[in-house]
């Protein structure tokens, strides 16, 4: 494959892709032969490159190398699974306890429903529905607090975001320090109409989300989706390429697809993907309009079901031990075995004008 530059290209970039030819190259080299690198582009006594060989330095190479081969640290994840009613304090109020709770058994991670702080239905988003980058959010600044005092990542399940004239279905991430780290919009909203069963459309009220989320934690990287978004494999196995070795969806499936598609989504994805998939419910009220299929999972690289919840409410626990994924991956090598040449999953991140 040939490359060309023009003369008003740019000099720094073709230096650079010199100096990735030669590492490249005598890396292999050293590999084969088993003998030190020859005028190796990172000693320091080298300078043919300028400002770019001065702006590296080995031991920053050596860093960096180490600190991506060290193991994940093991962590208790909770699903708290909440009654959820039509007064919003009620249900702030009940998942402060609930996060309390799962943090005093050790969680350090803990996960909140979908539409935790409402009912779901379209009558209720606009209602419900708060400015999260403002000051002025009731539910976002709990979740906040709770996790800044508890020292815990809080993955707040979701709740109506309101952004001018648009509504979200919206999950924020929380730091240990209290840190708003992530924040994602509901990407495919749940319009279904099943005859004599179910009819339901977001779309009526609810702004689809245009990003995908993957979380950096001290535990590793997470990916979130909401809900509907659980169905569709390509998204998961994005998350899956981005580094996430577990997608959490807090979710509210019906009792009409609940009993037979949650679980089985659930360990679709993580066995396609060799990951970690949990998912968090909000309990069963029969009394709701829309009524919940509750069950909140926690579902293992080998697609074998880790904890899981009945239809009541309660808290799941379930000890992840994110090596789980690499041993699973390395006994079974799906990702070096795909046929690259046959088909492909492009990121559109990668596409210019993309929306990161």
């Amino acid at each position: 494959m040939k490359m060309r530059l023009s003369a008003r290209g740019n000099k720094t970039a073709f230096q650079g892709l010199r100096l990735l030819h030669l590492f490249r190259s005598q890396s292999i080299g050293s590999k084969r032969t088993n003998t030190p690198l020859r005028n190796n582009p990172f000693s320091p006594s080298r300078t043919t490159f300028g400002n770019i060989q001065a702006g590296f330095r080995p031991s920053n190479f050596r860093v960096m190398a180490s600190s991506a081969s060290v193991d994940p640290e093991p962590f208790k994840l909770a699903l708290c699974q909440l009654q959820v009613t039509a007064d919003k304090e009620e249900n702030i109020t009940s998942a402060t306890k609930a996060v309390k709770e799962a943090a005093s058994n050790g969680a350090n991670i803990i996960v909140l429903p979908e539409m935790w702080n409402c009912p779901y239905s379209n009558d209720s988003f606009p209602t419900y529905a708060e400015e999260i980058d403002s000051d002025d959010s009731p539910s976002a600044n709990a979740l906040s607090n709770l996790a800044k005092e508890l020292s815990v990542y809080v993955i707040g399940g979701s709740i109506p975001e309101r952004q001018k004239d648009k509504l979200y279905n919206t999950c924020c991430v929380f730091s240990p320090e209290g840190s708003l780290i992530a924040k994602h919009r509901k990407v495919h909203l749940f319009d279904i109409d099943i005859p004599g069963k179910i009819a339901f459309k977001e779309s009526d009220t609810l702004t689809a989300g245009d990003k995908l989320t993957v979380v950096e934690t001290k535990y590793g990287k997470i990916g979130v989706g909401i809900c509907y978004d659980l169905r569709f494999p390509e998204m998961a196995m994005i998350y899956a390429k981005r580094g996430a070795k577990l997608i959490v969806y807090p979710g509210a499936f019906n009792m009409v697809t609940g009993p037979v598609h949650w679980q089985l989504l659930q360990q679709a994805r993580a066995l396609d993907n060799q990951l970690f998939v949990a998912t968090c419910s909000p309990a069963r009220d029969e009394k709701a309009s829309y009524t919940a299929w509750g069950h909140s999972t926690v579902v293992g690289p080998f697609a074998e079901v880790v904890a899981s919840a009945d239809h009541k409410p309660g808290i799941v626990y379930a000890d992840i031990d994110l090596k789980q994924v690499e041993e699973r991956r390395l006994n079974m090598p799906l990702t070096k075995q795909k046929r690259a040449d046959l088909y492909d999953l492009q990121d559109c991140r990668n596409f210019v004008g993309f929306k990161i």
